[in-house]
């Protein structure tokens, strides 16, 4: 309902007090003139009289105002904060009820149904926090689970020393997986709380990025893959912390499921307002459904070609990507690999 819908209805009220003060007093008058005619001019009996009718009508007044108050005030005030109480145990179920059709909301049903959205959005902010907490501690359980079984096994004195070095690599790995899920959640969190803003600096983009290629050639060449590039040369203002956010997560995920033989093609290209960065890969590909998800936050759609990942690094790139004001967009089809285009706007500077 608009405010001038409001207004008018809030006036219409105040015309409706005025009347009704204006029709006792005007009935007052219109019992005065028969009482002192018929009490000869005694002013007693007048005066008896008039207090009893103001008495009788001010009861009258009385009642209409409580029963007005009651229906029209007390009664929703009490609904809203019983619904508010609710709210505050943690029932985010309950549906407020307007007392009026829409058209003619007043300030009550405004905050009834204001309240109801409040509702539904803690109820939803209630499930994700259960949903968030489930998975973290489903990713939490398997590289503890790791790391407890392999740390039990490595004891044994009869453990030949080949076996010993091999069960050290696996906690190894199973430490990093969990040193990596707590930092990307951190990360997450940050950047969803606003902690990390981007601070914009003259970098050459071009060279940052081939300098991380080169820190993941060991795991090209561990894997026997085809990599190839074609990096154009871009200097503009950037983050570097947020940029290699964006770079480590989309080269790592294609190295991840990327079947040994395999290839993968990594460009940046420099135009008058974006930097595109295209990362393609010939894995396992995957399917529409999974291609919608593949951005929240722990979905790992297919597993079955990997299970080293979290399901947080493309939900990370992702809220780079928009808080730099850009977007992110993945081709995808299942046994052709995957091809994700990030396009960023590039910042102009003041001098």
């Amino acid at each position: 309902m608009n405010r001038k819908r409001q207004t008018v209805i809030t006036v219409t009220g105040y015309v409706g007090f005025f009347l009704l003060t204006a029709a006792i007093i005007m009935a007052g008058v219109l019992i005065y003139t028969p009482v002192a005619e018929a009490s000869g001019g005694n002013n007693a009996v007048i005066a008896g009289v008039m207090l009893a009718v103001i008495v009788v009508l001010a009861l009258i007044c009385t009642l209409v105002d409580y029963l007005r108050r009651k229906y029209t005030v007390d009664k929703p005030v009490n609904e809203i904060l019983d619904g508010v109480q609710r709210m505050a145990r943690g029932d985010f179920s309950a549906k407020l009820t307007p007392s009026h059709p829409y058209e003619n909301y007043n300030a009550f049903d405004i905050i009834k149904d204001n309240i109801n959205t409040l509702a539904g959005e803690l109820s939803k902010t209630e499930i994700f926090r259960n949903d968030f907490i489930a998975n973290v501690s489903h990713e939490i359980k398997t590289p503890l689970a790791v790391i407890r079984n392999y740390a039990s096994a490595i004891k044994r004195e009869d453990l030949p020393e080949a076996a010993r070095r091999e069960y050290a690599a696996v906690l190894e790995g199973a430490a990093m997986r969990l040193s990596d899920l707590v930092t990307n959640i951190l990360s997450l969190n940050k950047l969803e709380n606003r902690e990390i803003m981007p601070r914009f600096e003259n970098l050459d983009v071009s060279e940052l990025l081939r300098e991380r290629i080169l820190q993941l050639e060991d795991a090209f060449t561990k894997k026997n893959l085809n990599f190839d590039c074609d990096i154009d040369d871009v200097v503009t203002p950037a983050d570097a912390g947020l940029m290699e956010i964006v770079w480590n997560n989309l080269l790592s995920n294609a190295i991840k499921f990327t079947p040994e033989g395999g290839d993968v093609f990594i460009s940046l290209k420099d135009s008058p307002k974006f930097v595109t960065l295209t990362v393609k890969d010939t894995g396992c590909g995957m399917n529409a459904e999974t291609g919608a998800h593949i951005f929240d936050k722990f979905y790992q759609g297919d597993t079955s070609h990997s299970s080293e990942g979290n399901g947080l690094g493309l939900a990370l790139v992702k809220k780079v990507v928009d808080i730099l004001g850009g977007e992110i967009n993945v081709e995808s089809a299942p046994g052709e690999g995957s091809t994700f285009t990030v396009r960023l706007r590039k910042v102009e500077q003041n001098a």
